[in-house]
């Protein structure tokens, strides 16, 4: 989506940055004292500068996949799975939608993410549907 800013200072693009985690490493992170403090502190100093840039359109930390639910159609009839999806080394763990000037800024953000020492974070431009007819 691209719009532009209220100061007339350009165009800017929406960008969701969704940080994907190794479930493993998550686990020994939150389940190792010594290491899961160095962990929340990382994410606490990231959010606690990404949040107040003013940046941050909307954003939330997701349950772990052992909480998912898949539903496909097949042959017309509905099929519920609970548990994980697909047996990945990465879950994604939640996501921020951000409003920045270009993609530059957006990776940026994503450089800074502690999910891209240990996984990775995928940067995907927002489609602005309200301009489809």
């Amino acid at each position: 989506m691209i719009r532009l800013n209220n100061e007339g200072q350009g165009p800017k693009m929406q960008y969701m940055l969704m940080f994907y985690e190794n479930e493993a490493e998550v686990a020994v992170q939150r389940d190792n004292a010594e290491r899961s403090g160095p962990y929340w502190d990382a994410w606490n100093a990231y959010m606690g500068a990404l949040y107040p840039s003013g940046i941050v359109l909307r954003g939330d930390a997701l349950m772990p996949p052992s909480a998912a639910t898949k539903v496909r159609l097949e042959g017309g009839n509905r099929l519920v799975q609970d548990g994980p999806v697909a047996a990945t080394k990465e879950m994604l763990a939640g996501y921020v939608v951000i409003e920045v000037p270009d993609l530059d800024a957006a990776l940026s953000w994503a450089a800074r993410c502690p999910a891209a020492t240990y996984g990775f974070v995928e940067v995907r431009p927002v489609l602005d549907l309200s301009s489809q007819g």
